[in-house]
């Protein structure tokens, strides 16, 4: 018993050395930035230690791993062999972290972001690397991390020989009981029993960037991006580069202009952008689809501009969402939200609402750490951000955050603040229409299929929203409003003929209302899609459009207008006069209608500069 008692002992000390280690790191951080740090605070600072242990414990698992591994062992080997196996491991990471500590530290002042694989991008080109060094830096640099390092591992040693000296050779069966410990680090690493693994988003918790990133764990957040770097090759590549951007701008360049004077009554309007969870346009009745999922969208469809052409750039929340605020093509294998280092480079519309004199908010009522949402828009210079923290659990479904109608009734409560400042920007993303499909009340095509699931819950949300819409009509800034409606991204249900990844999939609707509006009851069947958003409202409250690259004018009317999406391995862009889709799974197209040759070359033009955009960043 004393021995399994040790190794239990041995286990516990080991983890937890590395959790304060980190803990060090981080006030070792905030006191070099002691000028940022006396900007926060003592709770926000307080909070840095807080929110980033989560990533401490997380990083601190991963190097126990092979520790605890080698204690398993010491149940048949001899403590003298297990004690140099321990200390030949951790003394040489100990060196290792703490120079990616110092390298961190120092690299903030210029980058303004912890440590990155943006680092290797260095690593290859020492010399330049190094010239901008003087030799008292260097020699002062070597110096202080041998030192520190040093003071690390003797303090690491004296802690470690009280535990390790205990280690003798045991009983087999209590290797059970240490394999299920190492198997138990996988509770940490990934940062609970949650659905969604940790992210640097669990971290981010204030609007004082430095804050956030205070709270990072450095090492954490290296190999976090290293583990998502691609190996740089493009796979999309077709053409040439300057033929890819040429084949694109013969085409959007015709596209970036339009009449917008007839659109809006008022300069600047107040804007409220709400994102439908999941609905497509085979689910709306004004759209042709099916009659009585949306009964209250299909009504309000005849108040305001109708989109009969519309489309999500993608098949995922975390794909729309960049589409929406950031004009961004998605990318078909990965998420660019889901990557700090690069998701912090994308134009926001939410940055360029702000210069106009916007105030700006973003609600939701699920886990902002979902594919590091919060992260994304905490770049975006968001004044208000409202998450599922702010709603008691007891308004949750079992697995994504607050029913749309106790979510919607909060922002409208805000929204009906008299201390709320005009002009106001405001984004809601509601999440119950998503699988399971829980929420309270009727479901009004029952229980029976996963159809008749999508299309009572598409109609639980109609109804909630239908509610907002009538109370925000009431409202004394209504008239100065403008309310845009879409979806973040279509959806397989209601079930299509023909391919999966067809157009009809990606077809979404989208609503403009409010009393900005200079013409209502109005169609517009342009061709369009989430990343003609952010340049398309810019554009019209007077900003500057040209930042979103990809975007287009929605309301310009030519016959050229076109719409892009991407699904796994996969593309297709579609027009007036025809549609391609193309698997890169098969090499090979799978829908060819109409004109399609223009779209094939636009297609495949898109792919590979929207995707090196993304390796670029």
């Amino acid at each position: 018993m004393n021995n399994f008692k040790s190794r239990f002992l041995f286990n516990i000390t080991y983890y937890f050395l590395w959790v304060v280690y980190f803990l060090f790191a981080r006030l070792l951080f905030l006191s070099y930035y002691i000028d940022k740090t006396s900007e926060l605070n003592f709770v926000t600072t307080l909070k840095t230690f807080l929110y980033g242990i989560q990533l401490d414990f997380s990083f601190a698992a991963y190097i126990a791993a092979i520790p605890f591994l080698i204690n398993l062992l010491s149940i048949w080997i001899p403590n003298k062999i297990i004690n140099k196996l321990i200390k030949g491991y951790t003394f040489p990471i100990i060196f290792i972290i703490n120079l990616f500590m110092l390298i961190d530290i120092v690299l903030y002042k210029s980058w303004g972001v912890r440590i990155d694989s943006t680092l290797l991008n260095y690593i290859n080109t020492p010399k330049a690397m190094l010239a901008s060094v003087s030799t008292i830096q260097l020699v002062g640099g070597i110096s202080i991390w041998v030192i520190l390092s040093l003071g690390v591992a003797y303090c690491f040693n004296k802690v470690l020989n009280k535990v390790l000296n205990k280690l003798n050779t045991g009983n087999f069966l209590e290797a059970p009981v240490f394999l299920l410990l190492i198997g138990a680090l996988i509770i940490p690493i990934r940062g609970g029993f949650a659905n969604i693994p940790i992210n640097q988003s669990n971290v981010y918790f204030s609007t004082n960037m430095f804050a956030n990133h205070a709270a990072v764990n450095f090492i954490w957040n290296f190999a976090n991006t290293i583990s998502h770097r691609t190996n740089g090759k493009n796979p999309y590549t077709h053409y040439k580069k300057d033929t890819a951007q040429h084949i694109i701008d013969k085409t959007r360049n015709q596209l970036l202009t339009a009449n917008t004077d007839s659109i809006l009554n008022i300069k600047k309007p107040n804007v409220i952008i709400l994102v439908w969870e999941s609905l497509s346009a085979k689910a709306v009745g004004a759209l042709g689809g099916e009659p009585d999922v949306t009964e209250n969208l299909n009504k309000l469809a005849k108040e305001g501009i109708l989109f009969t052409n519309f489309y999500g750039n993608g098949d995922r929340t975390d794909k729309g969402v960049p589409a929406i605020l950031s004009g961004y093509y998605p990318q078909p294998t990965s998420s660019i939200m889901k990557i700090p280092y690069k998701a912090r480079k994308l134009p926001m519309l939410t940055k360029e609402i702000k210069k106009l004199g916007y105030h700006t908010a973003f609600y939701y009522g699920g886990d902002s750490n979902f594919g590091n949402m919060i992260t994304y828009l905490r770049n975006g210079q968001i004044d208000k951000i409202v998450d599922g923290a702010e709603f008691d659990k007891e308004n949750w479904n079992s697995k994504w955050g607050a029913h749309d109608h106790i979510f919607l009734d909060r922002f409208m409560k805000d929204l009906s603040n008299p201390e709320l400042k005009e002009p106001f920007f405001e984004i809601a993303l509601t999440l119950t229409s998503h699988e399971p499909y829980e929420f309270p009340g009727e479901y009004k095509f029952g229980k029976s299929s996963e159809e008749n699931l999508y299309r009572s819950a598409q109609a639980y949300t109609d109804k909630a929203i239908g509610k907002f819409v009538e109370k925000a009509k009431k409202q004394p800034w209504w008239n100065n409003t403008l309310l845009i409606i879409l979806s973040d991204h279509g959806h397989p249900l209601p079930k299509h003929k023909g391919y999966f990844n067809s157009p009809k999939r990606f077809q979404i609707p989208m609503v403009w209302l409010g009393g900005a509006l200079a013409k209502t009851g109005i169609i517009i069947d342009n061709i369009s899609a989430q990343s003609d958003l952010a340049y398309t409202l810019t554009d019209i409250l007077g900003g500057n459009p040209e930042q979103f690259q990809f975007g287009k004018q929605i309301f310009n009317t030519s016959n050229k207008q076109y719409a892009h999406f991407v699904f796994n391995k996969g593309f297709g862009t579609v027009s007036k006069d025809g549609a391609f889709v193309y698997d890169y799974v098969s090499n090979k197209p799978v829908i060819q209608e109409g004109n399609f040759q223009p779209l094939d070359s636009l297609g495949r033009a898109i792919s590979q500069t929207a995707y090196q955009d993304f390796l670029d960043k």
